[in-house]
């Protein structure tokens, strides 16, 4: 545990919190949605598509495929195998250059103070874990994965379930209150609380996120760091 904090472990939501919104919503998801029938008609026969589309008539039955993810996308339905399609078209854009992952200029700095402090940090998202490694792993600040220790998605459960955060917490084999959760939306950071960990709500003022008066908040990771003992990174 750091010195002069009670924390081992710092987990971060990736939109609204570390991403902007706008990079998700504008880049991300349009990307995907542009791609979806040209990868499925090039990719439709490999292993991992087939099983993902194994999962979207099991999510869907009796609808096409194709129309169901296209109505997830517009949904913006956290079904997980939306997310891990979503996340190999998006392996395809980040490998040819046309993806660049942007972070807000605090995050890498902070998380390279938290990791060299000892903290463990990992990422919660509704994002496939691939996803979240294309994104860290390609980031306007540089390749940031060798940072993390772990990477959850919805998987592990629904971000706005309790039980979500305790099987997080097990799975790190920590305390829940030697774990800080980050995030922009008040209700994730609720079921992390009832769950026993600390919170930090993202008030990030390009978002536009209100304030819920039930957790502390932060409009940057400087901020989380002075609220919480850590390192501030620069």
């Amino acid at each position: 545990m750091l010195c002069g904090s009670r924390l081992a472990a710092v987990v971060t939501d990736i939109e609204g919190t570390t991403t902007p919104i706008a990079f998700v919503k504008d880049t991300l998801f349009p990307f995907a949605e542009t791609a979806l029938d040209g990868f499925l008609d090039t990719h439709g026969q490999d292993p991992q598509v087939l099983a993902i589309i194994v999962a979207v008539r099991a999510e869907a039955p009796g609808e096409d495929p194709r129309k169901a993810l296209r109505r997830w996308m517009a949904e913006d339905a956290k079904v997980t195998p939306l997310k891990s399609l979503q996340g190999l078209i998006w392996a395809a854009g980040y490998a040819d250059g046309r993806l660049k992952g942007t972070l807000y200029p605090d995050v890498a700095p902070a998380l390279r103070a938290w990791a060299r402090a000892g903290l463990r940090l990992c990422v919660y998202s509704s994002g496939s874990v691939a996803a979240q490694k294309l994104l860290f792993g390609h980031s306007s600040a540089g390749d940031l994965t060798p940072l993390f220790h772990g990477y959850f998605d919805t998987r592990i459960g629904a971000k706005r379930e309790r039980t979500s955060y305790t099987a997080i917490a097990a799975g790190l084999n920590l305390p829940p209150a030697e774990i800080l959760f980050l995030s922009d939306i008040a209700q994730e950071l609720d079921a992390a609380a009832e769950a026993g960990l600390a919170t930090c709500q993202m008030l990030r003022p390009d978002d536009g996120t209100t304030a819920s008066g039930r957790h502390p908040t932060a409009a940057d990771f400087a901020a989380v760091a002075l609220l919480h003992g850590l390192p501030k990174g620069y």
